[in-house]
C-alpha cells in the first residue's frame, strides 16, 4: 500500500484585508487550497479575484497595511503567518521563490545584472555564467555587465526565473510571469520555467489569466472569485466539464476556445469589492442559475465530480447575455 504524500502547501480558510481610507477591503474571504510536492497548480480568475494576494500571502510578502484575522498557511508544515522575522526570512531563502509579473520593475535600476544576482544568491555558491546559460541567455558574460534598462523584457524574465530556481526551491510562486511578453517569448519562458521546476521537483503556483497556458502546463486548476477558491480539480476535468457557473462563464468568454463565427458570452456585471461580509454567494448578481438560497446562505465546499466546488447548485450553467436588439429605424 502506497503511503499518502502530505501537502507541501496548505492554505486553510484564510481571510486577508486591506484598509483603503475608511473602508476595509477583504481581498481573501475564506480562501483554501493545497498543493503537493512537485505539483503544478494554475490559479485563474478575473482581476480582483484574489490571485495575487494569495500568492503574496503564501510567501508572507503582503504590504504592511494588510492583516490576516483568520486562517492558516503552512509550507512544509511550518506556519508562515506565525513565524518570527528571522525564520520567515530563512523560509523564503531556503524553501520559497517568487517570479514577479514585472521583472524590469523588480530589478534595481542602479545595479548591474551580475551584481544583483550575486546579492540575491550570496548564500548559494553558483556560477552566474552557467546559471544564465541554463535559462538560454546568449552571451551571459556580456549580460551580467548590463543594467536592467539595457535588456529586454523577455531577458529580464529569464533572469528572474534563473534567480528563483538557483536555490532549487520547494515552492515557486509565479504571478503572471509572462504578462508583458509577446507570444513566442511567452511560450519559451513558460517552457523554461516548468521544465526547471520538473527537474527540481518544485511545486508551482502559477497565477494567470491564460487558460490555454494553464491547460498545457498545470495538472491542477483552482478558479478564484470574490476572494475564494470556487472550483478546484484536475485541469482536464475542470476544463472539460466545469461545475461552478463562474468557471463555465470564464470558459465561454475565452476567445481561444470559441468556434469560428460564434459569439462570445461575456460575464455581465462587475467583480465584487468585498467591503462587507455578503450574506450569500458573492457570484449571485452575475449568475445565470442563482436561486433563493444563493442570496441568503453562504455556500460551503462540496465534492462534485471528484473535485471541490463552492456552489449551492453546481452544474456549470454559464452566464448568458440577451440577444442583441435590432437597430431602431
Amino acid at each position: 500500500m502506497t503511503a499518502k504524500t502530505s501537502p507541501l502547501l496548505v492554505i486553510d480558510d484564510v481571510v486577508t484585508e486591506y484598509r483603503t481610507g475608511p473602508d476595509v477591503v477583504r481581498a481573501l474571504d475564506g480562501a483554501s487550497l493545497t498543493a503537493g510536492p512537485g505539483e503544478s497548480v494554475g490559479i485563474v480568475g478575473e482581476s480582483g479575484s484574489g490571485k495575487s494576494t494569495l500568492g503574496l500571502l503564501t510567501g508572507r510578502l503582503l504590504p504592511s497595511g494588510a492583516r490576516c484575522p483568520r486562517g492558516r498557511v503552512l509550507v512544509d508544515g511550518e506556519s508562515v503567518l506565525d513565524l518570527p522575522p528571522d525564520r520567515r526570512a530563512r523560509l523564503r531563502r531556503e524553501r520559497l521563490a517568487y517570479v514577479p509579473q514585472d521583472p524590469i520593475g523588480a530589478l534595481d535600476p542602479t545595479l548591474r545584472i551580475g551584481r544583483q544576482l550575486r546579492l540575491a544568491l550570496r548564500d548559494t555558491p553558483v556560477d552566474l555564467v552557467a546559471l544564465l546559460d541554463q535559462v538560454r541567455i546568449r552571451d551571459p558574460e556580456h549580460v551580467l555587465r548590463l543594467y536592467p534598462h539595457q535588456i529586454s523584457g523577455g531577458m529580464a524574465q529569464r533572469v528572474a526565473v534563473a534567480t528563483a530556481m538557483a536555490r532549487k526551491p520547494a515552492l515557486l510562486i509565479a504571478d503572471e510571469p509572462t504578462a508583458a511578453l509577446d507570444s513566442q517569448v511567452r511560450e519559451e519562458v513558460l517552457r523554461l520555467l516548468f521544465t526547471l521546476a520538473a527537474e527540481r521537483g518544485t511545486t508551482v503556483l502559477w497565477l494567470s489569466h491564460d487558460l490555454g497556458g494553464v491547460a498545457r502546463w498545470c495538472g491542477r486548476i483552482a478558479v478564484m472569485y470574490g476572494g475564494r477558491v470556487v472550483e478546484d480539480g484536475t485541469t482536464a476535468d475542470v476544463l472539460a466539464a466545469p461545475q461552478h457557473p463562474y468557471t463555465a462563464a470564464l470558459l465561454a468568454a475565452d476567445p481561444a476556445r470559441a468556434k469560428g463565427g460564434t459569439r462570445l458570452l461575456a460575464i455581465g456585471g462587475t467583480p465584487p469589492v468585498l467591503t462587507e461580509d455578503p450574506p450569500g454567494c458573492v457570484f449571485t448578481p452575475r449568475c445565470g442559475s442563482a436561486a433563493g438560497d444563493c442570496r441568503t446562505v453562504r455556500p460551503s465546499p462540496r465534492t462534485v465530480a471528484g473535485r471541490a466546488v463552492l456552489c449551492h447548485h453546481p452544474g456549470g450553467t454559464p452566464v448568458t447575455l440577451p440577444a442583441p436588439k435590432e437597430n431602431a429605424r
